[in-house]
């Protein structure tokens, strides 16, 4: 698999699983047969992903990034020997932290869902080309990981303004939003993967899908309250 493709919800999937480490290979930097130079992204993946785990309370340490080429089977085993041996003095993923099993399962997962988003926010730097390793440590900062999840985003549609067109729901990618015809359209906070594709879609005329940030969100309408009676046939 080309290190292109490589993705968040990989390598989180993977310390999910119980990896106590994850190791991603690609070809050299600049070397990359197609036009895309793939590995750059992958770089850039995975210097956003050490920040993230480090931020989640997991060392860093335990994802590991190298670029060579095929022939270099040498330096293959070199690496692969210094990471396992890293990881192993590491010690159990979670344990090595003091996180309990539990905890750390539900840290993970609370991240994966914030995936889209954090894609979204940091897009621009994924795109960057990084030449220098002493440039590595400076594209992502420690606080600015914690300012992305300290900021993170939830989308509320204003009960006053839905009028049930349904474009929100069905534009939803993860089908988070419920209603229906004539029915107010409430967003399942629990689902919402923070996109904001529910904001950019609902029409300005209307202006009913509210980005709420640093607070709480508004207790959705009960289900009695969800009927719309348009004014032509109201009795």
């Amino acid at each position: 698999m080309c290190s292109g493709r490589i993705d968040l919800a990989f390598i989180l999937r993977a310390f999910s699983k119980g990896a106590d480490g994850v190791f991603i290979g690609g070809c050299h930097l600049n070397e990359c047969n197609y036009i895309t130079h793939g590995n750059f992204h992958a770089l850039n993946m995975a210097l956003l992903c050490k920040k993230i785990i480090e931020h989640i309370g997991l060392n860093p340490g335990r994802l590991r990034i190298e670029f060579m080429s095929s022939g270099e089977g040498i330096l293959f085993a070199e690496v692969m020997n210094d990471f396992s041996s890293n990881v192993k003095k590491l010690g159990p993923l979670g344990e090595g932290e003091g996180i309990d099993k539990k905890e750390l399962k539900s840290r993970l997962a609370e991240i994966s869902k914030l995936i889209p988003y954090i894609k979204m926010v940091k897009n621009g730097k994924l795109g960057s080309r990084l030449q220098n390793i002493e440039e590595y440590d400076k594209l992502f900062t420690s606080d600015e990981i914690d300012r992305l999840f300290s900021e993170v985003p939830s989308y509320y549609i204003d009960p006053g303004k839905c009028q049930a067109c349904m474009i929100c729901s069905k534009r939803c990618p993860v089908e988070a939003i419920s209603g229906g015809k004539n029915r107010i359209h409430i967003v399942d906070q629990e689902k919402c993967i923070k996109c904001g594709t529910c904001l950019e879609v609902c029409p300005p005329r209307f202006g009913a899908v509210k980005m709420i940030s640093g607070g709480p969100v508004p207790p959705p309408v009960s289900e009695e309250e969800r009927t719309i009676v348009r004014k032509g046939k109201e009795k």
